[in-house]
């Protein structure tokens, strides 16, 4: 292989331009960005129900099975005809991998940073598009879906420069005699597992980690959001991505995902979803298979059981817009989501009677009339949610919702639930230690800030958490003793900012990987010392 074929590319060639600094919000009470949403949404509706093929080496593959992608709000309407992978595909897909490895291992790391940045340019410039894709696949109202595609194109833009650093690493010091230094290489082919709720930022982030560092990716985007991620797909084509670095592949975890994870040339495993696949990914991976000659590593994002302290001397209002928004936004859906308030006994009662009465005034409905909340994924979560919501009646008290609900405006169905607030919850029950993933929180009372933060640390999971006070004796122990990995002080707990706030949890929440953080990159290579003697 020559140096001019393993450096030739079709990649624009782009640098960053300054520092990062994270995409701005839009401001949908200006009109003209109120009419580019409606004109958007009507635009990508003129697009739906369009069928994509699965892209393995750059070649277009169909499959008698398919996925059909539904708008949750209106299941009748079809977003996208997907083929569905099986593990017959799961060689094939490899074996582009790994050939498009061999160059794009050893592309410069200007080309490599290049894709993304032009990536991040082409969805900046198609943002309001992507905003309506996520509305009707997953049900984002506009600023879910706003912050879900400007932190897209922060990792996009972030990841590009933390690459450019990473290429310049140095050792700590440069011993007598000799010249000293520190490579961070690609691992190889790695397979990319994104959830549904975070369809574009999830999945485009882990991917852009992977490729951004040399390595190619297998990915295999969830049944309920294939469409995004094929999306995102013909972006980086447009882009100038060479066949076969990032190689789409819808299909089932049972069939498709298992094979990609046990296969013995996969070398790492980017996953965000729930805590029991997570596990069964990471028991999957750490089985060495024949031919197998690396430990195979695991990035592993899973569930969070997260909660709010609010102590008796926090900015009441301040503490009941942070509960509200953390709990309902994206309808709880949120690996992040508050599902525990935890609420000091001198303003329990009152907090949770604000609870209820903010609740009530939240809207819900179609996503694409902007309602504050749309529906949940699909009918299976909902019915898990309404299960749980039965079993919460049984062991507290039902202050607010509970019920499903079906706006006027979607008389074709979806699946919709309303805002639904439990009080009296035990610390040990079932809706303060298992993950609902939806619109449901359970307020639990205690007797002191010490009580409170016990409460907080007694689940299993370690993702997000947040505290409200006024005291900063307070903040400075729960600094120390509050054991999650995204934890805020006086603000929600959703919400994290690339670059601000690393995003990763402790224990059953995942590796603590901290996306969108400093370190991030390392995960995707393996680090490889040389020293010249002169």
């Amino acid at each position: 292989m020559t140096t001019a074929a393993v450096l030739s590319t079709t990649i624009p060639p782009r640098s960053p331009q300054g520092p990062f600094a994270n995409e701005p919000f839009t401001d949908f009470k200006m009109p003209e960005n109120e009419r580019d949403q409606f004109a958007a949404l009507e635009r990508v509706a003129s697009e739906l129900g369009r069928e994509y093929r699965l892209i393995i080496g750059g070649e277009r593959l169909t499959t008698a099975d398919k996925i059909r992608s539904l708008n949750p709000a209106r299941p009748a309407q079809v977003v996208g005809v997907h083929q569905k992978a099986g593990a017959e595909h799961a060689d094939k897909a490899m074996a582009a991998a790994l050939k498009a490895f061999e160059t794009w291992s050893r592309a410069s790391v200007s080309d490599r940073t290049s894709l993304l940045l032009n990536a991040a340019a082409m969805i900046r410039e198609r943002k309001f598009d992507f905003m309506a894709w996520l509305t009707y696949e997953v049900g984002k109202n506009w600023a879910e879906a706003d912050a879900d595609v400007g932190e897209t194109i922060d990792f996009l833009e972030f990841y590009a420069r933390e690459a450019l650093r990473l290429s310049r690493a140095t050792t700590p010091i440069q011993y007598p005699g000799e010249r000293n230094e520190l490579l961070y290489i690609p691992l190889g082919v790695g397979a990319v597992i994104p959830p549904w709720n975070f369809p574009f930022a999830i999945m485009a982030g882990m991917t852009a980690a992977a490729i951004v560092t040399g390595n190619t990716v297998v990915l295999k985007p969830s049944s309920d959001s294939p469409t995004i991620a094929a999306k995102f797909v013909e972006v980086l084509e447009d882009a100038g991505m060479p066949d076969g670095v990032v190689n789409f592949c819808p299909g089932s975890g049972a069939a498709f995902g298992n094979a990609i994870v046990e296969h013995p040339k996969t070398r790492f495993i980017a996953f965000t979803g729930s805590k029991p696949v997570g596990l069964e990914i990471h028991e999957r991976a750490a089985k060495t298979m024949p031919g197998q000659i690396w430990i195979k590593r695991t990035i592993l994002e899973m569930g969070g059981k997260d909660s709010i302290l609010v102590c008796e001397d926090a900015d009441f209002d301040a503490a009941v817009e942070g509960v509200i928004a953390s709990a309902f936004g994206f309808s709880g859906q949120k690996c992040s989501a508050c599902s525990r308030a935890i609420v000091e006994s001198p303003i329990y009662d009152v907090f949770a009677e604000r609870l209820r009465e903010r609740a009530a005034q939240l809207t819900l409905g179609d996503p694409a009339a902007n309602p504050n909340m749309g529906p949940v994924i699909n009918k299976a979560a909902l019915a898990t949610m309404l299960g749980y919501i039965e079993k919460g009646k049984k062991e507290s008290r039902l202050l607010a919702g509970g019920s499903p609900r079906r706006p006027p405006q979607t008389a074709d169905g979806g699946f919709f639930l309303e805002p639904t607030i439990f009080a009296d919850v035990p610390p040990n029950g079932v809706l303060a230690q298992e993950e609902i993933f939806g619109p449901v929180l359970a307020l639990i009372k205690v007797n002191s800030f010490e009580e409170g933060l016990a409460v907080a640390n007694n689940t299993e999971y370690g993702l997000t958490g947040s505290v409200y006070t006024s005291d900063a004796a307070k903040l400075a122990v729960a600094r120390q003793e509050f054991h999650v990995g995204n934890l805020y002080f006086n603000r929600k707990c959703t919400g994290a900012m690339v670059g601000a706030h690393p995003f990763g949890g402790f224990n059953m929440s995942g590796t603590d990987s901290k996306a969108g953080g400093p370190d991030y990159l390392y995960l995707f290579t393996q680090a490889k010392s040389v020293a010249e003697k002169l």
